[in-house]
């Protein structure tokens, strides 16, 4: 099938369509990875606003979201909440237990969720999901384990990419609307 970003296989077709969640780490993904720091311990991140209209879009179409981060950031409470993601799981380094547990919350499989990383601490979720995504400047063992990769690097529109191709392979990319935040 020619997706927005390129051609994907039949299985891989397959794969998208029965996705009923999609998890996404944060840092490295909705952002480029990198940690900005003031003098007064601040920390900033930088998201990209084709991230956050593919993802509220992906909810509208029935799609849940969730983000499970190892790190505890108010900016990233803060930036979910606006995009309407309701499962955020911050502070957890070892992501599938968080990863298991909001599936059983949720009553949904594991070959119904999609996963997106970018580094190591992905590659237990990436493993066990139906659907396991790496960002195009993920670590070489994520992108070796991996069933999709992103066109797109994390913190420059790959979780829009991932939310499209979700949407576009389930028919529901058409109805997207709203405004990017």
């Amino acid at each position: 099938m020619q997706t927005l970003y390129g051609e994907i296989s039949v299985t891989l077709v397959d794969k998208f369509t029965r996705v009923k969640l999609l998890v996404c780490d944060i840092d490295g993904v909705f952002s480029d990875g990198r940690i900005y720091l003031g003098n007064d311990g601040e920390e900033l991140k930088a998201f990209h606003t084709k991230d956050g209209f593919g993802i509220k879009a992906l909810i509208a179409s029935g799609v849940q979201v969730a983000v499970i981060t190892g790190r505890k950031s108010t900016i990233v409470y803060n930036r979910m909440r606006a995009l309407n993601v309701n499962h955020i799981i911050q502070g957890q380094e070892d992501k599938l237990p968080a990863l298991k547990e909001i599936a059983h919350q949720q009553n949904i499989a594991l070959e119904n969720i999609a996963y997106i990383g970018d580094d190591i601490p992905d590659l237990a979720c990436i493993k066990v999901v139906g659907l396991g995504v790496a960002v195009n400047d993920a670590h070489p063992s994520v992108v070796q384990q991996a069933d999709y990769i992103t066109q797109l690097n994390g913190g420059f529109g790959a979780v829009r990419e991932l939310c499209d191709t979700i949407m576009q392979c389930k028919n529901t990319l058409a109805q997207a609307s709203g405004a990017s935040i």
